[in-house]
């Protein structure tokens, strides 16, 4: 289900229609979250790490809701819920697209996703569907191998896009806690600095919740 945004009246309706104007109207933020409680939870229960801070940052996002605003057809809308697209790996070091729902439960989502890996294992070439392709998603994708410090995408700028990217980098130790870099790169006609911030500290916290 979705609803438009009464631009007219919304307070960012300059920031709107100056950021859109842009080539490019993506802006990028780098930070880092601490998700010691959450590994910990996941080791001591067999839980799929990647898979579990996959479903606390969709649940996040969906808790604030400039990360479900899309433009279309130069309206804004928004999305009741979005859901995850993301990037698997295969044992050949390529990698394709996936999408999985996102469900009431991480026991609900973690099934859907362990479907989908499978599949995306058993496939070959970069895996764009009708789902990849829809626009009540975010754009996942993880970089296991680096603790990055600053990440770029790949775009096409003759498609208009509003979807935000978010791209986890490889944990770490700091001291005694677990760490993990989070790259967020969203339209900035349809939010600001604080926004992100709100999903930041939202992620982390959900991280550490148990629940």
């Amino acid at each position: 289900m979705t609803r438009h945004l009464n631009i007219d009246t919304w307070n960012r309706k300059e920031h709107f229609q100056f950021f859109s104007q842009c080539d490019e109207p993506f802006f990028g933020i780098v930070s880092e979250i601490d998700c010691s409680e959450a590994y910990r939870y996941c080791k001591e229960n067999q839980i799929p790490f990647f898979q579990y801070y996959h479903y606390k940052a969709i649940a996040a996002a969906n808790r604030v809701e400039e990360f479900r605003y899309r433009i279309q057809d130069k309206k804004v809308v928004i999305f009741d819920t979005i859901h995850v697209t993301t990037t698997i790996a295969r044992g050949d070091n390529t990698f394709a697209f996936s999408f999985i729902p996102f469900t009431k439960t991480f026991f609900e989502f973690n099934e859907l996703a362990d479907a989908e890996k499978g599949r995306v294992i058993d496939s070959v070439g970069i895996g764009i569907t009708k789902d990849t392709g829809r626009l009540d998603v975010i754009h996942f994708s993880t970089v296991p191998w680096i603790s990055f410090t600053g990440v770029s995408h790949a775009r096409n700028f003759k498609i208009k896009d509003s979807i935000p990217k978010i791209t986890f980098g490889k944990y770490f130790h700091r001291n005694d806690r677990m760490i993990m870099p989070v790259s967020i790169n969203v339209h900035h006609g349809l939010m600001d600095a604080f926004h992100v911030g709100k999903f930041l500290y939202l992620f982390e916290q959900m991280m550490n919740d148990k629940n």
